[in-house]
């Protein structure tokens, strides 16, 4: 059988093992049943949903009519760079890095952090669009999380709150 899609074959593979390692992880913790659900449930139904559909995924790509084989390009370093230090960034502006001494900066900076880093992820950043998208996402993000949630996380800097 000869593969028709390297995109769709390696994206297939990469969900069927994300999806089997998410649903390994997930059987460490209580599962419980469908009424009374524990902390691994969610976890495992959505691994098992991945791997599913990444072997689906994966067996489609054999099938596939894509006249030039749809080969995996370059990779675009950028991007994947960006995203991820967005990432990171978010999680230390979050929280902090109390061993680097550098405080909790809060759920806001953070948004504002992550969304000003990805932007870059794109060659052509406009400044003014990032600034706007992390405002709208700040104000949605409160509202859903620390409003109507009254999930318990620092909001703003520590040296403001206290």
């Amino acid at each position: 059988m000869k593969l028709a899609s390297q995109k769709d074959f390696f994206s297939g593979l990469m969900f069927t093992i994300v999806g089997g390692s998410f649903a390994m992880g997930a059987t460490s913790f209580d599962v419980g049943t469908a009424a009374r659900m524990g902390p691994g449930y969610f976890p495992l139904l959505l691994g098992i949903l991945l791997t599913i559909l990444g072997i689906v995924i994966t067996v489609l790509s054999f099938r596939s009519k894509s006249p030039d084989g749809d080969p995996i390009g370059k990779i675009a370093w950028r991007p994947l760079g960006f995203v991820l230090g967005a990432n990171l960034a978010f999680g230390a502006l979050l929280v902090g890095l109390p061993s680097m001494g550098i405080p909790a900066m809060g759920f806001i900076v953070a948004i504002y952090g992550l969304v000003i880093i990805a932007g870059y992820a794109r060659p052509k950043c406009d400044i003014k669009e990032s600034l706007l998208l992390a405002t709208l996402l700040a104000i949605g993000s409160y509202g859903a999380f620390v409003y109507m949630l009254n999930l318990q996380f620092p909001v703003w800097p520590a040296f403001l709150t206290a």
